[in-house]
C-alpha cells in the first residue's frame, strides 16, 4: 500500500488553492451609503409606528395620544399648512442666522488676536470655557429681565444672543487648533524674511487652518438653531419655533409638536450639509478630494 505524499510548495512555483469554496461573510457585502441611510430610516420608521401603535398607545395626559404614528404625523403636517411652518420657522432661521453670524465673528477674531498676541491665549480660553459652562436656562432668564420684549414678528434679542453663545465656543476651539497647525517650516521662512505675526497669519495660518474652521462653522449651524429654540422660550415671543411647539403641546396636539420637532431637525440637519457642500468647494483636500 503506498500512501501519498502530502503536497508541498515548490520552491519556485505557485502555492497550491485550496478547492474549498470561502464561506462568504458580512463584511463581503458592500452596500452603498445611501441605501444603507434608507435601510436605517425605514427602520426607525416601522418600529416608531409599531411602539405608538401598541406599547405607547395610551400613554398621554388625559387619554390623549402623547407618541403619534407617523401616519398622524403627517396628516397634521398637511393639515396645519405651510404658511404656519414658514412664519415660525422664518423667524427662529432669522435669529439663528443673526447670532450665526455674531457667535462666529466673534470667535474667529479673538483666535487671530491670539495669533498676533500670543499673551492673550489665556484670556480669549478662559471666556470661551465661561460661555460653554454658563447654564444656558439661568442666562435666559436673566435676559428676559434685561432685554426689552421684541414686537410681535420682530426677532427675539435673546435668541439672538443664546445662538451666538452656542457656537461660540466651538468656533474659537477650532479656528485655534487651526491656525496653531499651520507647518512650522513656512512660519519660519516668513520669519527669516522679516515677516510679522501678521504677515505668518495672512500668509500661512488662514490657509492652513481652513479645514478646521470650515468644520467648526458647520458644527456650529445646528447649535445656533437650537439656542435661538431655546432662546425663544424664554424671550417671551409669539411668533417662533419655541412659541409654536409650546402652543401646541399646551393644547394637547402631540402630532404637531412631532411635526415641529422634525422640521427642526430637518432645517438643521439641512443647515449641516450645505455647511458640509460649501466646505468641501473651498478646501477640497480636507476631504481627500483634488480641485
Amino acid at each position: 500500500m503506498t500512501i501519498d505524499a502530502p503536497a508541498t510548495k515548490s520552491p519556485g512555483g505557485p502555492a497550491p488553492q485550496d478547492s474549498k469554496p470561502r464561506a462568504i461573510q458580512w463584511e463581503d457585502i458592500a452596500l452603498p451609503a445611501w441605501l444603507t441611510g434608507a435601510i436605517g430610516v425605514i427602520g426607525i420608521i416601522a418600529v416608531w409606528w409599531i411602539l405608538a401603535a401598541t406599547v405607547f398607545s395610551n400613554v398621554g395626559p388625559g387619554g390623549v395620544q402623547a407618541i403619534p404614528t407617523p401616519l398622524q404625523v403627517v396628516v397634521e403636517f398637511f393639515d396645519t399648512g405651510w404658511e404656519f411652518y414658514a412664519k415660525n420657522f422664518g423667524i427662529t432661521l432669522t435669529e439663528a442666522g443673526i447670532g450665526y453670524l455674531w457667535g462666529n465673528g466673534l470667535a474667529l477674531v479673538l483666535a487671530a488676536l491670539v495669533l498676533i498676541v500670543p499673551r492673550l491665549e489665556g484670556v480669549v480660553m478662559q471666556i470661551a470655557i465661561i460661555t460653554y459652562c454658563i447654564p444656558i436656562v439661568a442666562l435666559g432668564l436673566l435676559l428676559t429681565v434685561i432685554v426689552p420684549i421684541p414686537t410681535a414678528g420682530q426677532p427675539s434679542t435673546t435668541a439672538v444672543f443664546l445662538a451666538a453663545l452656542s457656537c461660540f465656543f466651538t468656533t474659537v476651539v477650532g479656528a485655534l487648533l487651526g491656525l496653531k497647525a499651520a507647518d512650522k517650516a513656512s512660519l519660519d521662512l516668513i520669519t527669516v524674511y522679516g515677516g510679522s505675526r501678521l504677515t505668518q497669519l495672512r500668509k500661512v495660518r488662514l490657509i492652513a487652518s481652513l479645514p478646521a474652521i470650515l468644520n467648526a462653522l458647520q458644527i456650529a449651524v445646528p447649535a445656533a438653531f437650537l439656542g435661538a429654540v431655546l432662546g425663544e422660550f424664554f424671550g417671551k415671543i409669539t411668533v417662533g419655533v419655541g412659541p409654536a411647539m409650546i402652543a401646541a403641546q399646551q393644547a394637547l396636539n402631540s402630532a404637531r409638536v412631532w411635526d415641529i420637532a422634525l422640521a427642526s431637525g430637518a432645517v438643521a440637519l439641512l443647515g449641516y450639509a450645505l455647511l458640509g457642500l460649501i466646505s468641501r468647494a473651498v478646501a477640497p483636500w480636507s476631504k481627500g478630494a483634488s480641485r
